[in-house]
Formats: C-alpha cells, structure tokens, sequence
C-alpha cells in the first residue's frame, strides 16, 4: 500500500537524534523528498547519520551539567536554535534524548517548530508510572493490582501490602527500563527492602517516590503499536513479544506474539488491542505510541497494564515488516494535520518478523561495552532480511553512547522461517575492529524454549550461565589478518 503523496509534508524536517534511528528516520524522509538535518556532538563529526543528512548541524554541550558528547542531543535551547537557523519546521525526536520530554515539545510549540510526537499531556500523564496507572484504570483499561499514588510512606505501603498479595514488586514511579525494581516474597523482608529501593531511586532518578505491584510469575511483555490521529481516530497495528530480556532491557522482539497463536489467543489479540487504544485515547494521543502490558504465561487470556512509550520504539520495524506500514511516514503525516488513511479493517498481519539487537559489548565478559574502529564492514541482506544501522567502515565505536549498533529484523511466512533467515543473517554479520554480541543472540535463537515460543522475560537469566562462548583462536586472527591485508589491495 503507498501513501506517498506528492507535495511535502515539511520544508525541513531535524533530527534531534543519532545512530541508526537517525539513519533510519532519514530513509523515510529521503522517499518523501523531504530534506533532512543531522544534529551532532564533536564525538559524532563523521558518523554515518551526519554523513546521510542533507544538512548537519554542529550542537554545543548544554551550558550546564556535565560537558559530555550525550549533553549536545539533550540542548533543548541548541536544538531549537539550529531548527531556526536551517529553517527547520518540525523535529522528529527518534527515541531516547528528548522523544519523551515535556520541556522539549513545549520550546517547540513556542517556536512555531511542529513536534513529531504526541501532545504535551500525553507526554506528561505517561510519563509518570504512577499518573499513568491510576489514569488509563479510570477508563477501564485492566491493571496489576498494587497500590499507587504520590507520596506514600514506608508505612502506608506496609500496610497495604497484604491487600496487594505476595510476591509483590516494588517499583520507582520515575524509573525506566526496569532500573530499580525489587522483587519482595514475604511480610518480613518488605521493610529492609523499601530502605533499599528508596535509596536506589533517589540517586538514580532524584526521586524516591516508590508503588507496588503484585509479582507475576512466567510474565510475558507484550506490546501494541498504536496510531492515531488529530481528527480523533485511533487504531492499532497489533501486538508485539518482547519477553526475551536481560536485566529488563530488551534483546530480540517479534511480531505477532507466539502466545496468541490459538483460538482463544485470538480473542485476546482483539481485547489488547482494543485496551491498548482506550488508553492511548484516554490521554488524546497523536502520533505513533507504544502501550505495553504484562501477561503471566499461565493465564495468557489475562493482561496488565505497564506503561505507554509516547514515542517510536527500537523494535518497531517487526510490526512495519508484518503490516507494510511505514511508521515514521505516518508519524510525519499526523504531525502534519493529515487524518489517517488507515482503519483498523485496513490493518491485516503478513507473516512473521524477529529483530536482534547487535550490540559493541562482550557477552563473556559480562556484557561489558566494547569499543574500537569498524576496520571491516559486511552487514547481511536478502530476501525476508532488513538491517537498521549506523556503521560505516573507519567509524570509531567509543564509550560515550549506548552500545547499540544495529538491528538485524527477519521475515518469514511463518515463525519458522523468520527464524532461519534470521540466525542466517547473523551468520553472515561481519564486523571487524569490534567485538559484538552476535554469537549471544544466535545462542538465544536456538534454544529449544525460544524455537518453540515459550517465552517469559526470565528465560534469558535462566539460560544464561549455561551459554559457552567461543574465544578467536589463532585460525581468526590469521583470516581476519589475511581479510584486512586484502581490503587494503587496490583491486579488492
């Protein structure tokens, strides 16, 4: 389906972001003739994603805080700036940085700059664990049983515990991507642990403002892609498994979810996303978003509310790949006024996608970042593959930044086949200069519980001490010798 139209949505569109989903933002703007602008630190001078723009744009650390590379992309007043003088009319913020800063979308808004993302009540009811709960529950909307609200002590959340039932989470209500989360089994433990968890969340987050949540067990992370638009239509794309995670940071996603593979999985499907849509509409959402549930793997026709991501997700391109939709093309079409041409009849699941993440870090090493210099370069491609990257060869891979490299992303007609093609893709993934995690993903791929999609978001930890990683012994240092001398030959 094209929904290519002719006259530009944007003069100017800037790219308040960098590594591959700069790249990836620019692809779309580039079929859509609308010229892009690259922002970048001095560390970033020849990254790929400067190299693509049509312009780039120099950003001074923030005049306050620390002077590193990340501070550039979170200027708000630089990037503002920059949108003026290149004549840039709308930001698309990627994810990460500002994508999810109210500040940022209100110094926009001033501007006359179009934000490519929600509203700022969007941005501010969920971006706050707690608000987000208690809100999208008004609306019917099925939640983790716990008890949420601002301000609760030490005591009100003893006392309430016994209500919540054991084992219960606690959680940071400012806190990300499972960052200071503590499991508690019993009564006993809880008020040594609520000392602890309190401390975490005030260095990491500069608030100590703490929930519960009921545990629970074999938890299953599903999410919905959500679309809407300014004239009031919301619809959803389906759903998402992204269960395999190591210390709640997601490392492979897949659309559909294996888990509704079955008559009542079916039912399910539409139940999620129908809720996913009542909270997106709760808040009048616009754009592209992300409403993310729990699902224990004992009761898959049960489903819990976590939070909503208000912007584009790393893992986003398995639902492009089984739906045929451009997800940045419509978040530029909503920021541009334009109703959705899509209705949820519209919407119809092909296939099966699985994406790996490929980081610079050592697996054997306990996941340490690696750095170094692309000296050698061969990302993998064909039929069913995509590869979402910011590498370039003679690119320096530094400690500045998160390790994420690429995204390797299969289809196939089935799970099955989305999973060969991608463990074929990852085999045929060289990069030289660089230690990565692909053998740790090919690992992950071939388990027996992941090939037969029995998934829950501890089976990575599980299986992880029973991975054997190889060590390059002195035949790949001599190939790799060998490879590097010949790229060097002028004929090569």
């Amino acid at each position: 389906m094209s929904l290519i139209q002719k006259v530009p949505l944007f003069t100017k569109v800037l790219v308040a972001n960098r590594g591959e989903i700069a790249c990836r933002v620019m692809q779309t703007l580039r079929r859509l003739d609308i010229p892009s602008v690259a922002v970048y630190s001095d560390a970033d001078a020849g990254a790929r994603h400067v190299r693509e723009a049509d312009e780039a744009v120099r950003i001074d650390p923030a005049p306050m805080g620390p002077q590193t590379p990340v501070q550039s992309y979170l200027n708000i007043g630089g990037i503002v700036e920059a949108c003026r003088a290149v004549g840039a009319d709308a930001v698309h913020p990627g994810y990460g940085f500002l994508s999810e800063n109210e500040a940022f979308a209100r110094a926009l808004e001033e501007a006359g700059i179009a934000f490519v993302g929600p509203g700022v009540e969007a941005l501010t009811v969920m971006g706050d664990k707690i608000s987000a709960k208690n809100h999208v529950a008004g609306f019917g909307v099925p939640v983790v049983p716990g008890i949420a609200r601002p301000g609760l002590t030490d005591a009100e959340l003893v006392e309430a515990a016994d209500g919540v039932g054991y084992p219960l989470l606690i959680k940071p209500s400012a806190g990300g991507g499972g960052k200071g989360m503590h499991v508690v089994e019993s009564a006993d433990e809880l008020p040594r642990v609520l000392a602890t968890a309190r401390r975490v969340a005030a260095a990491a987050f500069g608030d100590d403002t703490l929930f519960l949540e009921r545990l629970i067990r074999a938890p299953r992370h599903i999410e919905v892609q959500v679309l809407a638009d300014q004239h009031g239509t919301t619809i959803h794309l389906g759903e998402r498994e992204c269960s395999l995670q190591r210390r709640h940071q997601k490392v492979i996603e897949e659309a559909p979810s294996p888990l509704f593979d079955t008559p009542l999985g079916a039912e399910t499907r539409e139940r999620i996303g129908k809720a996913a849509c009542d909270a997106a509409r709760s808040v009048g959402y616009t754009g592209a978003g992300t409403v993310e549930f729990l699902v224990s793997d004992e009761a898959p026709d049960e489903f819990f509310f976590m939070e909503m991501n208000t912007r584009l997700q790393v893992e986003h391109p398995v639902t492009e790949m089984v739906t045929g939709v451009d997800l940045v093309e419509q978040q530029l079409r909503v920021a541009a006024g334009e109703p959705l041409r899509l209705a949820q009849a519209d919407v119809r699941l092909n296939g099966h996608a699985i994406e790996a993440r490929v980081y610079a870090e050592s697996p054997q090493r306990g996941f340490l970042p690696a750095t170094g210099r692309v000296e050698f370069l061969s990302e993998p491609a064909g039929e069913g593959v995509r590869v979402d990257s910011s590498l370039v060869e003679g690119l320096e891979i530094g400690a500045d930044f998160d390790p994420m490299l690429s995204k390797a992303i299969a289809w196939g007609r089935d799970r099955a086949e989305a999973l060969e093609r991608l463990d074929a893709a990852l085999a045929g993934y060289t990069l030289l200069g660089v230690q990565t995690n692909i053998e740790y993903l090919r690992l992950l791929l071939s388990d027996a519980e992941v090939q037969a999609g029995h998934l829950d978001t501890t089976l990575i930890e599980r299986r992880l001490e029973h991975l054997a990683f190889r060590e390059p012994g002195a035949p790949e240092y001599v190939a790799a010798a060998l490879l590097s001398e010949r790229i060097g030959e002028p004929d090569a």
